[in-house]
């Protein structure tokens, strides 16, 4: 047996926990690791019939649910490639990925669906319904007669009862492309991630290697998108892979959702995005601590200890009073919030990677972890700094090791910028790593923000399309308080032409900004406006200088 196969990994999972509960749609359905198997067994013969070859890319395209991951799971160990797809993108875009991708089918959401025009994506095979897993359209008979007499042929293909023995997956190597996933969704700038079966395993193997306290049975909240590797790999694969219940937040995870969600399954393990957190920190607790009697308790010494300890419960009460962990990552802590935390003894830890490494480059357990620090480089992963003194001089970081992509998919020149000459992969992200090896991250180059439940926000892609709005001369988009602000500066020149200055150039711009509302989607949603009325500060190659406008 290949002890480096990912496929058998799931294959494992699936036999020893049979008689498990797997899924979950939170207040909803639920399947046993036994369903799972059989629903995946009746997904082949469709991708059989349908004349799917391995290789294949299969999209996917839907909210966080039960069948979501089913999908998933029957794409790749079938030997197809599964291209996750964010639901919040808009159609367009959606199209542009299936297109690029070569996808020849599709599974889609319901609510996606009504927005989507299967005549845009001409590839395709055939489109089923994520919810019951229907066909919508199919261009194949063999596909039409095999959904129309699943079960029939299903119990033909299995005449006897379905055991554990009939599970038998696509057995993978490791250089083999196992997903596309694609880090943005606007036709300019998608690049789609060709990551192999390596570095799925990989990082897989991490966390089955570092989290030991969750074990089979345990619940998880899934509560960040899956079709990005953070969400999909450390959140809903790994947990399945231990004989965990995952529980999918099927709808849009606010904090009283999701609190809820803690209540009920009351996670070991919390894997989240800054915001969510920050907004229950902020919400919750830091309004306590300003009342003049508590400031004046914390100032007592044996007194704060009690009430932090006390802070600490509530807190712990709060995420479901069994937490052993808590995992934030996507983007940096607020600093306040990190140094609260830590005082009083919160077990949280602040992970990193990307979407390139599948997504794993860096973690240390919490009561390992340093503040400001994302933790080290992890198993089968080197970094360097290029900088002269990576541990005092900002430098970029580098990657080389298991996790790494095979590159951008049709994409020859982006996949070559990525990479340096001798082999080491460019983040984009400015850091310095300390003698242990902690990375601290002292800026992100590629100026990424991100959304309120794990999207990424690239603000060159809407910076783009408002610079293309009447009278717009240049643009940045900035992160405030968890909204995005838009900062234009106005082609003055032309707009006096035209004889419109002062208040009636001012309500031109708001009319901007709400006809390109209008093409995002919500969580990239433009919530306020800033004119600035003379040119932004450039760098001799007359890029922005971008951190000058950052909000702090």
């Amino acid at each position: 047996m290949n002890n480096e196969s990912f496929n058998k990994y799931i294959e494992q999972a699936i036999k020893e926990n049979w008689e498990r509960i797997a899924l979950s749609d939170f207040d909803g359905v639920s399947y046993h690791y036994k369903d799972i198997a059989r629903k995946i067994a009746k997904i082949h013969l469709l991708l059989e019939s349908a004349e799917i070859k391995k290789g294949d890319k299969i999209a996917i395209c839907g909210k966080n649910s039960a069948h979501w991951a089913v999908a998933f799971f029957a794409a790749i160990t079938y030997g197809a490639v599964p291209v996750p797809i964010l639901h919040e993108f808009k159609a367009d875009n959606i199209h542009h990925i299936v297109n690029h991708s070569e996808a020849k089918l599709l599974f889609v959401g319901d609510i996606v669906w009504e927005d989507l025009n299967e005549t845009l994506m001409k590839n395709l095979k055939g489109i089923f319904l994520l919810n019951d897993f229907s066909l919508l359209r199919s261009k194949s008979e063999k596909l039409t007669d095999m959904r129309n007499r699943l079960n029939e042929y299903f119990g033909k293909k299995y005449p006897a009862r379905f055991t554990p023995d009939a599970v038998s997956y696509y057995e993978d190597s490791p250089e083999e492309l196992a997903v596309i996933n694609y880090t943005s969704g606007s036709t300019g700038f998608s690049k789609g991630v060709m990551l192999p079966y390596r570095s799925l395993w990989s990082n897989v193997k991490f966390c089955l290697d570092h989290l030991p306290f969750l074990s089979a049975g345990d619940g998880i909240v899934c509560m960040l998108p899956m079709a990005h590797m953070y969400g999909m790999v450390i959140e809903m694969i790994h947990p399945f892979l231990k004989g965990c219940h995952l529980h999918f937040l099927t709808r849009i995870p606010s904090p009283k959702i999701i609190m809820d969600a803690f209540a009920t399954v009351k996670p070991k393990l919390i894997i989240a995005v800054p915001l969510i957190i920050e907004k229950i920190i902020r919400t919750k607790v830091f309004p306590l601590l300003e009342k003049p009697l508590m400031k004046l308790l914390l100032k007592v010494p044996f007194l704060d200890t009690q009430l932090l300890a006390k802070i600490n419960d509530k807190l712990y009460e709060t995420f479901g009073g069994n937490l052993s962990q808590m995992i934030i990552g996507g983007a940096a802590l607020n600093r306040d919030v990190e140094q609260f935390l830590r005082r009083i003894n919160f077990p949280f830890t602040v992970g990193y990677g990307m979407t390139e490494c599948g997504p794993l480059i860096s973690y240390a357990p919490w009561n390992e972890t340093r503040i400001g620090s994302c933790g080290r480089i992890v198993d089968r992963m080197e970094g360097r700094v290029n900088s002269s003194d990576s541990e005092n001089i900002v430098g970029e970081l580098q990657v080389k090791g298991t996790n790494i992509m095979l590159g951008y998919f049709k994409n020859e020149e982006a996949t070559q910028a990525i990479f340096t000459e001798d082999g080491w992969m460019k983040t984009g992200d400015l850091c310095t790593i300390d003698a242990d090896g902690f990375i601290y991250l002292r800026g992100r180059n590629k100026n990424m923000i991100l959304g309120p439940s794990g999207q990424n926000i690239y603000p060159e892609e809407i910076e783009d399309r408002l610079n293309n709005m009447p009278y717009v001369c240049e643009s940045l988009i900035i992160e405030q308080d968890g909204k995005l602000v838009a900062l234009v500066y106005p082609d003055i020149e032309n707009a006096q032409h035209s004889n419109i200055s002062g208040h009636a150039l001012e309500t031109l711009m708001e009319e901007n900004i709400s006809t390109l509302n209008k093409e995002l989607p919500a969580y990239s949603q433009i919530s306020r406006l800033k004119i600035y009325y003379e040119e932004f500060e450039k760098t001799p190659k007359r890029s922005i200088k971008r951190y000058l406008y950052q909000s702090h």
